[in-house]
This record gives structure tokens, sequence and C-alpha cells, in this order.
């Protein structure tokens, strides 16, 4: 018993090390645009942040957290091995593409792990084909279109509303504005991140026979896995800041604001019908909007095109770290 205690908590430390790194290379969708149009010193923003991270639990239920734990793989099949080989293929993955400074989703990541693993122990026969699956599929593709449709929307509205206000005042306006929209969005990136952590853990206390009855989250892992991801966001994942805040295209205070609002709403929406979405997705997807609102050429479109070829291959890349991680791991959990 002390030996499967061990590798339990063994185990639920790599998963917080995930989400701790899942803030610290997602803080740039929070707070670029903060930092980009000035609003906030680095330090100040990611504090601002990482508090509307934390406390992000309070406002949510838990319906992501019940998708990751039952909804993409067999909850029967899960083993230790096959948490270690999600974990390790999507925290590889997210290393990787920290290091080159390329914008990618921590969520897809995870959910690319969860397949390689559960797909190396178990075949196909593992994956949950079902609706739960299918909605997380078409969020993949979904999520950066309605962010971008969203946020283009919404800067047309405001120029048109603001046209004959001056430039000046209207830009100082949005930009204190931005207080709301960057907490909106640094409240819905804590719910539907942290709670993917919240589903894997889950799933491996049940596993493991320390949770019975119908499928819940203890309060001792909701706090952990807000608290991972609040730290991890204090920390800051500047390699990545400089792309989304400066790198996509140029974002005035209005337009960060429009972004900020446009993904907020994508994933107040997606984490209240429980389906784990891309934040860093949306916000990208929301800035590319912001541009194309001015005009197409405001968008660098050839950066745009890795972080799009990023996405594309976060899935099968990190399926295929943990498939080898798995195997990995077996022979010592």
């Amino acid at each position: 018993m002390d030996h499967a205690i061990l590798i339990m908590a063994l185990l639920v430390f790599v998963a917080l090390i995930f989400d701790f790194m899942n803030g610290f290379h997602d803080a740039a969708n929070s707070i670029a645009l903060m930092v980009s149009t000035r609003l906030l010193t680095p330090q100040a923003a990611v504090a601002w942040a990482a508090f509307f991270n934390f406390i992000a639990f309070l406002f949510f239920g838990l319906h992501v957290a019940d998708t990751v734990g039952k909804g993409i793989i067999d909850p029967n099949i899960v083993n230790n091995a096959v948490i270690f080989g999600a974990l390790s293929g999507a925290i590889a993955w997210n290393l990787i593409t920290w290091w080159f400074g390329i914008p990618s989703s921590s969520s897809h990541a995870l959910i690319g792990g969860l397949l390689g693993a559960g797909v190396a122990h178990a075949g196909t026969k593992g994956i949950v084909i079902g609706s739960k699956l299918i909605t997380t599929g078409f969020a993949i593709v979904l999520s950066p279109l309605f962010g971008m449709l969203l946020a283009m929307t919404l800067s047309v509205i405001v120029l048109w509303l603001f046209e004959k206000s001056s430039p000046y005042k209207t830009e100082s306006r949005f930009n204190k504005m931005q207080f709301i929209s960057s907490s909106f969005f640094s409240l819905g990136h804590g719910a539907n991140d942290a709670q993917k952590t919240m589903g894997i853990i889950t799933v491996l206390l049940f596993a493991n026979g320390f949770l019975q009855g119908n499928f819940h989250v203890p309060f001792w892992v909701v706090i952990s896995c807000q608290l991972a991801m609040g730290l991890g966001t204090l920390m800051g994942g500047w390699r990545i800041v400089r792309t989304m805040g400066m790198g996509i295209t140029k974002v005035r205070p209005t337009g960060a604001f429009c972004a900020q609002t446009s993904g907020s709403i994508a994933l107040f929406l997606a984490t209240s019908l429980g389906i784990p979405v891309s934040t860093t997705h949306t916000i990208t997807g929301a800035i590319v909007g912001v541009g194309v609102s001015r005009r197409a050429s405001a968008v660098r479109w050839g950066l745009a095109s890795r972080i799009v070829w990023a996405w594309v291959l976060t899935i099968p890349c990190a399926g295929l770290i943990a498939a080898i991680s798995y195997h990995f791991g077996r022979t010592f959990l």
C-alpha cells in the first residue's frame, strides 16, 4: 500500500507540474495584450492574470473536468502508465513549443497525450467515440474561427461607434477597459484549462481505488490545480508573450479589448458546455480578427502559418511521445 501511495503521489505531482507549465506556457494568452499596449508592466500583468486564474473555480462548474476524465478515453482502461504517458507527451510538447516561442495548445497536447497513451495500452477500442469527443474535435477547428469572427465584428462595431471621437481619448478609455476584458479572459482561461488537469487526477484516483461511486472531483484537487495554474502564470512565458503581443499584428488598446472580450465569450461558452478548448487558439484567432478588421495586410501571415502548423502537429506529436512514454512507464509503474 505504501508503494501504491508513493506512485500515486508521484503521478499527482507530475499532473500538477503539467498544470504549472500550462499556466506558464499560456500566460501569454492572458497578459500579452496588456503588456504590448503598455497597460501594465509584465510583472503586474502576470500577477493580475494569476489572481483571476486562481479564483476561476468559484464561478464555473466542473463540466470540462468530467469530459477530460471520462469523455476522451475509457476510464476503465486507465492505469498509472497511461496517465504517465499522457502527461509526459503533453509536457514534452509544451516544452518544445515554448522553446521556439510558438503558441500551441496545452489542452490539445493533453488530449493528444491521452489518445496516444490510451491507444498504446488498449488499441483504438480505448477511445470513447461519443458526443464529447466529437464536440471536442469540432471545437479544435471552430474555437479560433469563432474568436476571429467575433473579434472582427466587435472591432468594426467599436470603430463605427467611436468614429467621431478623439483617437487619443478613445484609446485611453479602452486601455482602462482592458482591466475588465483581461480579467474575464483570465477567468475563462483558469476555468477551462485547470479543469483538464482536475479530470486527469480524478480519473487516476478512481483507477487506483482512492475514490468510489460516481465521477466527482475532490475539493483538494480543485484547489491544487487552480493554485498550480496560478503559480505557473506568475512565472510568465516571455518567449510566447512577444509572439502573441507583437508578432501577429500591431494591437492598440481598442483591438486588445475586442480580442480579450471575444476570447472570454468563447471560453465562457465552451466551459459552460463542458468542452475543453484551447485558450491559445481562441485568443490567437481573436488577435488575427482584430488585424483583419483593419486590413488583411496588417496580419503577419507568415508567422500565423507557423502557429497553424504547430496546432496541426500538436495532437499527433503529443500522442506519439505519450505512446513511447507509456511503454517506458509500464516497466516501473
